[in-house]
This record gives C-alpha cells, sequence and structure tokens, in this order.
C-alpha cells in the first residue's frame, strides 16, 4: 500500500509504504461502537447532584413545640418540603458510575478499523510536516487552503463542523496556537489518536508518516513503558 506524502503547500512531494496493519484492516463495525460508546462513557462527567434530607445543614433543632402553636407539627428543618431542607428523588450523580472497561488492543483495533475506512475512503492525507515560526493563524488558514485544494479534500476548508484532525508525530507550541482558533479542527499529538476523536471528524492529517506510524503502531508507547521498567 502506497500513498502520496504532500509539504505544508499542497504541492505532493513523494510516497509512502503505508502499515498493513493499520490502514489495511477490515471494517469491525461491532468492535468501533463498543469501544466508541466506553470511550464515551468513560470522559462522563457527572454533574448533576442534589442533597437529600441527611445531607442538607441544620435541622438539629425541632423548630417549635409540637402543641399550641396553632402551626403544623414539624421536627425538622431538613424536610423536604421546606425551603432549606433536603430534595427528594433528586438526581445523585455522585453515586452513578459509568466507567467502562476497554483493554489496550480493543482500542488499537478499533482505532485501526476507523482509520483504515477513512483511508478506502479518501480522507486521510500525509503530509511532510507542519512548521510554524511563531503562533499565526493567517499562516494555519493558508496550510488548510492549499491542503484543501488537494483534490477531494476540499472540504478543509468547506466543512463548518468537525472538518479535519490534524494529528502531529511531534507538536509544537507554535503548531498548536496556531490551529486553536479553528472550532472546526482538533490539533493534537499521533500518539493520542483514537477510535472515537477519529471517526468523529470527517478529515484526518497525519505528519511525518514516518515517525506517525510507529506511534500508531504502538512502538513507541512499549518502548517508553520498557525504559520506564528498566
Amino acid at each position: 500500500m502506497k500513498a502520496p506524502v504532500y509539504t505544508q503547500k499542497g504541492t505532493k512531494k513523494g510516497e509512502i509504504d503505508l502499515p498493513e496493519s493499520v490502514f489495511g484492516v477490515a471494517w469491525n463495525g461491532d468492535l468501533v461502537h463498543q469501544v466508541v460508546i466506553s470511550q464515551l462513557a468513560n470522559r462522563r462527567q457527572p454533574l448533576a447532584f442534589v442533597k437529600d434530607r441527611s445531607e442538607v445543614r441544620g435541622g438539629g433543632k425541632k423548630p417549635w413545640k409540637q402543641k399550641g402553636t396553632g402551626r403544623a407539627r414539624h421536627g425538622s428543618s431538613r424536610s423536604p418540603i421546606w425551603r432549606t431542607g433536603g430534595v427528594t428523588h433528586g438526581p445523585r450523580s455522585n453515586e452513578v458510575n459509568a466507567e467502562r472497561q476497554i483493554n489496550r488492543k480493543m482500542k488499537r483495533k478499533a482505532l485501526y478499523a476507523v482509520l483504515s475506512r477513512k483511508y478506502r475512503d479518501g480522507e486521510v492525507l500525509f503530509v511532510e510536516s507542519l512548521a510554524f515560526s511563531e503562533p499565526k493563524t493567517a499562516e494555519a488558514k493558508q496550510t488548510l487552503e492549499a491542503l484543501g485544494g488537494i483534490k477531494g479534500y476540499e472540504g478543509l476548508t468547506q466543512k463548518r463542523r468537525n472538518a479535519v484532525y490534524v494529528a502531529v508525530a511531534h507538536s509544537t507550541p507554535e503548531a498548536k496556537r496556531s490551529f486553536h482558533n479553528f472550532g472546526n479542527v482538533h490539533f493534537d499529538e499521533v500518539r493520542n489518536l483514537n477510535a472515537t476523536d477519529v471517526a468523529r471528524y470527517k478529515y484526518v492529517i497525519i505528519t511525518e508518516p514516518h515517525t506517525a506510524f510507529k506511534a500508531l503502531a504502538g512502538e513507541v508507547e512499549e518502548a517508553a513503558t520498557e525504559a520506564a521498567h528498566a
């Protein structure tokens, strides 16, 4: 499998051999669905939460005596019928555990399936490198326009939402800040690619392919793990 490699200005630089294990994987919809649902569940931030009558402050003293006041009898201001009391049957998200376990092989295989599908659909673009001397949104826009001039990648500049995932082998502050102002562009390192984010965006731009392929195959991660345990 060979794919063209382009420069930052959109001109063809040459070709590169693609690893079959990453870009030649058959589609597995069940696996991708399971991994995506699990990753979304693990990203869930439980925010909705109310206190019941045992958690609100106050209420240690009986509001007024049981008889003789002419008012209804009450034992505690923590009661749900009081304005400052607890809430009955409210959301208790801190008691819900939506986390799902996904093993590393499943995540990697799902990512390969999505990348392979996008490559077959002509939605993966390989760029030699992205170099910015200083953070410049204008230069990032010129880069996207140049790459959008390549046949089949016009949507890089035409799609308003979730247009492109820019995956760089090595991130620099200048490049990251240059793409920061684009609402339809996601910028991150190749080692952080996952099936959920890749599937969300129409196009994927991968820079420094040789280094990126090692990261995608897990060689960089495994080397770092071995160094940590050495």
